[in-house]
């Protein structure tokens, strides 16, 4: 790649910047962190129809190179050539918004008196022809000094015209005097759209109806309150088959392999705690990739901005900022770029208590768990003949979840000592179909990671869970099963007298501990240690939904299930999170301050339940 040429997408946010980049490389993109800052850098490859390579850089959107946050710096110092390890670029491509050039020329005049190559790329051109606007892209290049191509980046237009452009190297460095222009940058902006734009008052009756619903007090948070509904009735529903049809592929691979594995403990290994333990985790990737389908139809329609500003009021009233949402609902997906977020708030007290919060949204890591724990204590069926029981206990976690974090963000509010209000300033995109494209690449970007964890961390633990299940072995005549006098066995009974008051099991506490490193191992631990726990075929051949759910000796209270249930609510395990924390707040004592918080809340809620519910349900 050393010869290809170097391009890198710049524009504000929501300008379809991201859609481009998807449509250009398709799958054949990375994202990694630029050196000594949580800024991720997102890059790509793709082949111009020359055969030449390209390596082109997303960079973060931003309206100005006046740098107000870490993403908008890392904008500037790459358009500035002061990242060492990005060099000079050969191209910039602009994006902008055609239905708002007035906010995002802005920016390009920036880039052009700082004399870089450009081609101005002129994005949604079909929202611009649908509002009755008419734009003289000839006579944009000719005022501006740099080449303009047309795009609709979401439906693929334009993409061939563009990569022509860049094959035949129509992007040039722009006079630093604009052609006929003076004033301040705000006159230069309107003396341009006076030329080339001509305009029918035509109102965007689709945005301004959606607006009417969504942006209304009342019936916004209805809608926001049923979309949220849906979701999680659909992570139950819409999985089933495919979770049946994994699991089933799993059991086939285990009873398979040991056929040819006569070595009991080797078998065991790779049965009880490779196949078992992978297959544990793996099962529940359906359900995953469902949430995040949702979220990145929502994410791409234009909505999630809309719901910042609908909950701004709501959440100020916790101490939060309407900004502090799109972290929040990151959050649901993974609490580490939830926190990352948290960049694009200025305010410290906002951001703190925002980063303080965020992992109290339920994750997706969470979601195994979870899924584990209803299907063992929660029947499935439906309620008034169309809901699905399991879906709303799904539901009531998620919404646990967040009225927690609201209930701690205000009492975080009474103990700082900044009181002032901070106005919300927020540009709302146009609704528009989400780019199907971007989103099937945002779900095998998921699922890759998803099945990166399995593959690397969750197999690690789980083999070294095995060995801590298996050694040392049974003495001679012991009666109880094998697990009891190894090593995991050992740290659990030890354990278990500190967590008796919650109802957990020492077979709990030894899963508790390798979750510390990802909250979704506890699933496989579960497996590996019921399996080995088991002192007949019949009880290792079960499900461990149908083990922990059974009257049986290996089996829970109920009680004891919606404990666990409530202890994953607020505990923190997972220190890629922790470790999140201390990067972006520089201290040990904020993060350390967070882990006591989380596990004190884990312990008396959990506390709460299980002797509640002991109480009514025995």
């Amino acid at each position: 790649m050393s010869d290809a040429l170097r391009i890198a997408l710049v524009g504000n946010p929501n300008c379809g910047k991201t859609s481009l980049f998807n449509h250009l490389t398709g799958t054949r993109q990375k994202v990694a962190n630029y050196a000594g800052v949580t800024v991720e850098r997102k890059v790509g490859q793709f082949t111009l129809p020359s055969a030449r390579a390209v390596r082109v850089l997303d960079l973060p959107g931003t309206y100005s190179l006046d740098a107000t946050s870490p993403d908008e710096a890392i904008t500037r110092d790459v358009v500035q050539g002061k990242i060492a390890e990005e060099g000079q670029q050969d191209a910039f491509l602009c994006v902008v918004d055609a239905t708002n050039l007035k906010l995002h020329l802005g920016l390009v005049l920036e880039m052009i008196e700082l004399g870089r190559p450009i081609l101005l790329v002129l994005n949604m051109m079909d929202e611009a022809r649908r509002r009755g606007m008419q734009i003289n892209t000839q006579k944009l290049s000719e005022r501006l000094g740099i080449p303009v191509v047309e795009t609709v980046a979401v439906r693929n237009a334009g993409i061939e015209n563009l990569m022509n452009a860049l094959d035949q190297g129509k992007y040039s460095t722009p006079h630093t005097e604009l052609s006929g222009l003076s004033g301040s940058s705000h006159h230069k902006i309107e003396t341009i759209l006076h030329d080339v734009v001509h305009s029918v008052e035509q109102e965007d009756k689709r945005s301004d109806f959606l607006d009417k619903i969504f942006l209304h007090p009342v019936l916004g948070l209805v809608s926001l309150a049923l979309m949220m509904f849906v979701v999680f009735q659909a992570v139950f529903a819409w999985a089933a088959p495919f979770m049946d049809g994994i699991e089933a592929a799993f059991g086939w691979l285990g009873e398979t392999v040991g056929e040819y594995i006569a070595h009991p403990l080797l078998n065991s290994l790779v049965v009880d705690g490779i196949i078992a333990g992978a297959g544990g985790v793996v099962v529940f990737l359906p359900q995953i990739l469902i949430l995040f389908f949702f979220i990145l139809v929502l994410e791409e329609s234009g909505y999630l901005p809309r719901a910042a500003f609908l909950l701004d009021k709501l959440m100020f009233k916790a101490g939060l900022s309407g900004r502090a949402f799109i972290p929040l609902l990151s959050s649901f997906a993974c609490a580490v770029p939830g926190i990352m977020a948290t960049r694009s708030i200025s305010d410290p007290r906002d951001r703190l208590t925002t980063i303080f919060v965020a992992p109290l949204m339920t994750c997706s890591a969470r979601l195994p768990v979870y899924a584990l724990l209803i299907a063992a204590f929660i029947p499935e069926k439906m309620v008034w003949g169309i809901f699905n029981l399991q879906g709303l206990v799904l539901f009531g976690l998620y919404m646990a979840g967040i009225v927690s974090a609201l209930v701690v963000a205000t009492v975080l509010k009474f103990f700082q000592k900044d009181k002032s209000q901070h106005m919300l300033l927020m540009e709302l995109p146009s609704y528009r179909f989400p780019d199907i494209r971007s989103v099937w690449i945002g779900l095998l970007d998921r699922a890759k990671i998803f099945l990166k964890r399995v593959g690397g961390i969750i197999f690690a633990l789980s083999i070294l869970l095995w060995f801590l299940c298996t050694f040392p072995q049974a003495p001679e005549g012991a009666t109880a099963p094998a697990i009891d006098y190894s090593f995991a066995g050992m740290l659990g009974h030890l354990m278990q007298p500190i967590f008796a008051p919650l109802g957990f099991n020492w077979q709990i506490c030894i899963a508790l501990i390798p979750a510390m490193a990802a909250r979704e191992v506890v699933v496989a631990a579960l497996g590996t240690v019921y399996a080995l726990s088991a002192v007949d075929e019949d009880a290792m051949s079960q499900g461990l939904a149908s083990i922990i759910g059974s009257t049986g000796e290996l089996g829970w209270s109920l009680a004891t299930g919606l404990s666990l249930l409530v202890w994953f609510i607020y505990a923190p395990h997972c220190l890629a999170t922790l470790a999140t924390v201390r990067r972006e707040t520089g201290s040990w004592k904020t993060m350390s301050f967070m882990t006591l918080y989380l596990f004190g809340l884990a312990y008396l809620m959990s506390f709460l339940t299980y002797q509640i519910a002991s109480h009514y349900f025995g």
